[in-house]
């Protein structure tokens, strides 16, 4: 079954490489959305995938790459409105 959800992350996740690591984990993971950074500091993504990968990639939120530090994530779950891949946007 194949799972949609958008999630915010919070915590120092700006300037660290947050985004660009999430895309290579959500490409190895089969997941495709977006990600990208808002004004108020945090990360927000768009996710789709099998449900598997949607739970590895939550986790790997979670964590993010060595240099950031998230303090917590919130995930909604979502319609699909992603197309398929998985895309940088720009800052929201």
């Amino acid at each position: 079954m194949t799972r949609h959800c958008r999630v915010v992350v919070h915590g120092t996740v700006q300037g660290v490489g947050f985004r660009y690591s999430a895309r290579e984990a959500a490409r190895e993971a089969g997941i495709g959305g977006w990600v990208r950074n808002r004004r108020d500091g945090t990360v927000e993504a768009e996710l789709h995938g099998p449900d598997a990968a949607m739970d590895r990639m939550l986790a790997w939120l979670a964590e993010g790459p060595a240099t950031a530090a998230v303090s917590r994530i919130e995930v909604t779950e979502a319609p699909a409105a992603s197309a398929p891949g998985f895309d940088l946007l720009p800052t929201a």
